[in-house]
């Protein structure tokens, strides 16, 4: 029988018995909405398998803890790991403590630097960013009828996708069809609500005029949107989009005060994580990049997600 444990207060852990599989997992932050629900999906898909342990560590957003996470959990000869990266150009380093103890590794959700040239028994699962920026950017194009003004809220820049996610907006943007809209400042947030909020704080401080909110994800932009009504503008002036489409997300573009977010299926990447750290365990072939699609969220098919959340 199937029964759950906390070890500790940051540990979590899932066992069937003694002869489970047993996967060491390293989260970059649990401290994370979108995050929490890829653990989430982890640990609810582990909870309809048999002999499957899942030890699940929180780095706190410190590459430094994150790498004796998985130096412990090698230590402690886990089947598997799975590591959501706090800083993915430190992912070269951890393949290669992988590699050379013999422990198949998967990457979730943030692309390893080295996706190119992982080594054998290992894999990256998440979504191809390539698409949710592009998705996001289109939108807010349409939206803004191809011209205005737009402020970019970019995520932690020690990951590849909020490098990718800004790329995406400024190639789009590029486009003929959209090149009338002006990017007036783009600045980091570091994917929090509160520093979203602090940021279009200075922004509308600062007297910047826009007409349009680009966020890499949602946090960013729900912060972003708490700024602007406290500062008395009217949401239906102001284009405001995010990614991830997270329930506050969702409950956020009900009440009408953002406008696009893209269904990032983090439950699906857990669940995808969790299948192939197994495969790889029983020597069964995995493709190196497992691509999970993004969805477009429009208050036009919201119903459906919120059918989800």
């Amino acid at each position: 029988m199937k029964k759950f444990l906390i070890a500790t207060a940051m540990t979590l852990i899932m066992a069937s018995s003694s002869q489970a599989t047993t996967i060491g997992i390293s989260m970059a932050l649990f401290d994370d909405n979108f995050l929490t629900v890829l653990r989430n999906g982890m640990i609810s898909y582990a909870g309809t398998l048999d002999d499957v342990q899942l030890q699940i560590e929180d780095a706190q957003n410190d590459i430094s803890r994150q790498q004796n996470q998985i130096q412990n959990f090698i230590a402690s000869k886990v089947d598997a790991l799975i590591v959501n990266a706090v800083d993915t150009n430190a992912t070269v380093a951890m393949s290669e403590l992988a590699a050379n103890a013999g422990i198949p590794l998967v990457f979730v959700n943030r692309m390893p630097v080295n996706v190119d040239s992982l080594p054998p028994k290992q894999a990256f699962v998440a979504s191809d960013e390539r698409e949710s920026g592009t998705l996001e950017a289109q939108e807010v194009c349409r939206l803004l009828n191809g011209k205005g003004k737009a402020l970019v809220m970019m995520g932690e820049l020690s990951t590849f996708h909020a490098r990718q996610r800004t790329q995406d907006i400024e190639d789009v943007f590029s486009t003929p069809e959209c090149s009338g809209i002006e990017i007036v400042d783009k600045q980091t947030a570091n994917y929090m609500r509160v520093q979203g909020a602090d940021l279009m704080s200075n922004w509308l401080s600062a007297g910047i005029e826009f007409n349009a909110v680009v966020a890499n994800n949602d946090e960013m932009a729900i912060g972003a949107i708490q700024s602007m009504k406290a500062a008395g503008l009217d949401m239906k002036d102001i284009v405001v989009g995010g990614i991830d489409a997270t329930a506050d997300a969702l409950e956020a573009m009900k009440a009408g005060d953002l406008d696009v977010t893209v269904f990032q299926n983090a439950a699906g990447q857990g669940q995808g994580a969790v299948d192939a750290a197994l495969k790889l365990v029983k020597g069964e072939p995995v493709e190196t990049k497992v691509y999970v699609p993004f969805e477009l969220v429009t208050p036009a098919n919201l119903d459906n997600y919120l059918k989800k959340n």
